[in-house]
């Protein structure tokens, strides 16, 4: 069962900003990042960078909610309560070289699939998403049959189309091309709009020209 369209618009338009308190997070005894005082406000588009290994992909699960920091407080505020960590996913899109799809499914049984939970932006449909992705000839393919580029435009795609007010993207040019890098300028520039988008990256200028602010999780040490 996929979430009821009245909570969908309660999410849509219920996120107000996201506060990071003195967070920190080890693995055994070694500290990947401590002390991150951080506010980031609805809208907002913020790219975090670092080198490979510095803690960026691990802050981003941290920031959703799918992993436990060891220290300090994250808290998302919604416009009229405090959001619980077990509802974060309610609230946002993400997309990562390192999140699997269903392989045993085709491209559009994927999409489907995802649609259940959330919700597509307003006029967008499966077979236009296909499109909108460049994977018309794959529609009915299997994703075990899919090359690593084409797995990542299909993870972006569902990512950008999804009608979250929270955008989390992990290294998101990772596996693609050329090509594929103009397709992700021409996502950002129809389907940021006003959602907050939170990068990972280390090719900073390419995936991360539109963002706000630009921090370095290296300097959280």
């Amino acid at each position: 069962m996929g979430i009821p369209e009245e909570m969908m618009n309660e999410i849509q338009n219920g996120f107000k900003n996201i506060h990071l308190s003195d967070i920190g997070k080890k693995f055994r005894d070694q500290w990947i990042f401590r002390k991150v005082n951080l506010d980031i406000h609805s809208g907002e588009k913020i790219a975090i960078t670092g080198q490979n290994g510095s803690g960026k992909s691990t802050f981003l699960q941290l920031l959703a909610g799918y992993i436990s920091q060891s220290e300090g407080k994250i808290s998302w505020q919604g416009n009229s309560a405090v959001i619980p960590v077990e509802d974060f996913h309610k609230y946002i899109s993400f997309a990562s070289p390192y999140l699997e799809l269903i392989e045993e499914f085709t491209l559009e049984e994927n999409l489907v699939f995802y649609s259940r939970y959330k919700k597509l932006q307003a006029g967008l449909t499966i077979p236009m998403i296909i499109e909108k992705s460049g994977l018309a000839g794959a529609t009915d393919k299997l994703i075990k049959n899919f090359s690593s580029g084409m797995k990542q435009r299909c993870k972006l795609a569902m990512a950008f189309m999804a009608d979250t007010p929270v955008l989390l993207l992990d290294e998101p040019l990772s596996n693609l091309d050329s090509g594929g890098y103009e397709w992700y300028n021409n996502l950002v520039g129809g389907l940021t709009g006003n959602r907050t988008v939170i990068i990972c990256s280390n090719q900073v200028r390419e995936e991360t020209f539109f963002c706000d602010r630009v921090i370095s999780i290296e300097n959280f040490r």
